[in-house]
């Protein structure tokens, strides 16, 4: 722990003296017990604890367990703060985290948020689920993702990635705090609520610089009316930070068909399922994309998906690779794109390991 706050200071103190796009931020999660190391490499629930902390720490920020800070309590000259019972990825029980607040660092936060980009800038926070069913978790979080990839393609907007922004589900935190936090002028927020065929989507915008809302509005319709929805929430949103530039490029859908929906409704749900990275929610994720990919065969999302699963499931030891690979589920273009999917994602998984 002592060896991550001098790190977390020091890396402030060199971010302070480069240009913004040249900072190198860490995020760093702490836990303590026992490992299994073999053949170099290291792993166990241990290391899987840590790495979930990791996750929630913010941008120069330290995330430990209640266990490593009962360890360093009254020996580091550190305040901790209270971050709740967390429930982890992967991780039957709940986890007790704590922040760690230096003085240096945030005080130093505090007086230099991240600096704006030069193009307008936005975070898109996870949909709340008002469905009052867990089971619908999956659905919010796919109108969420969907909008950020819609703004992600103008060229003309800065936007928060999923993993950064997914950061704040579930919590009550102030705008102000996060838009300081992630570096953005605007964070846009909302609720979706779907009962039966019927979707009822609310959002907000909110200026991060004082937390004034800009907009707020209600959109209602179909389930097959999902994905213009999605677009005239994001037209919204461009329409009040930059109406003139609504008018040089579009984000609207174009053919999207009842099938489109369904497919998406059967990828948003594995998506759900997959990234709680264990191997009772991998399988089912891996056997909802097979479905998806034999009721529609040229929804190349669904193949893409269902190629990423199987190497990044494999690699982390869940499922056999070369099992799942070889298996045979459709017609021969179908197997070849699979094929194809499944050797670019092994390329991206070995560059990344």
């Amino acid at each position: 722990m002592r060896c991550a706050i001098e790190v977390q200071k020091g890396m402030a103190e060199r971010n302070a003296l480069v240009p913004e796009n040249k900072r190198i931020e860490f995020r760093i999660g702490i836990h303590q017990g026992d490992i299994i190391s073999d053949a170099g490499d290291t792993f166990g629930d241990v290391v899987n604890v840590a790495a979930r902390l990791e996750a929630l720490s913010i941008p120069g920020g330290i995330c430990v367990s209640s266990r490593a800070q009962e360890d360093a309590l009254g020996k580091l000259d550190v305040t901790f703060e209270d971050m709740g019972d967390q429930q982890l990825k992967n991780i039957s029980k709940a986890v007790r985290a704590y922040r760690i607040e230096l003085a240096s660092v945030s005080a130093q936060s505090a007086r230099q948020p991240l600096a704006l980009p030069d193009k307008p800038s936005i975070a898109v926070l996870p949909f709340a689920n008002m469905s009052g069913d867990p089971e619908q978790e999956y659905f919010a979080d796919g109108v969420s993702e969907d909008i950020i990839t819609a703004i992600s393609k103008l060229h003309w907007f800065f936007v928060i990635a999923r993993n950064s922004s997914f950061v704040y589900k579930g919590k009550a935190v102030d705008v102000k705090q996060i838009g300081s936090q992630l570096g953005v002028r605007y964070v846009l927020e909302g609720s979706v609520r779907k009962s039966g065929q019927r979707v009822r989507i609310t959002a907000q915008l909110i200026d991060a610089s004082n937390g004034n809302h800009i907009w707020a509005d209600r959109y209602d319709g179909d389930l097959n009316d999902v994905f213009a929805l999605q677009d005239r929430i994001t037209n919204s949103v461009v329409a009040a930070i930059e109406p003139h530039l609504l008018e040089a490029e579009s984000v609207r859908s174009q053919n999207r068909t009842p099938n489109d929906v369904r497919a998406w409704d059967l990828l948003m749900q594995a998506s759900f399922l997959f990234w709680r990275l264990n191997k009772t929610d991998g399988d089912a994720a891996i056997s909802i994309l097979r479905r998806a990919t034999q009721l529609y065969p040229d929804y190349a999302p669904a193949h893409s998906m269902l190629a990423f699963a199987i190497l990044l499931l494999g690699y982390l030891g869940y499922i056999d690779v070369q099992a799942n690979e070889g298996r045979r589920t459709g017609s021969p273009r179908r197997r070849t794109r699979s094929q194809r999917s499944v050797g670019l994602c092994r390329a991206w998984i070995c560059r990344f390991h």
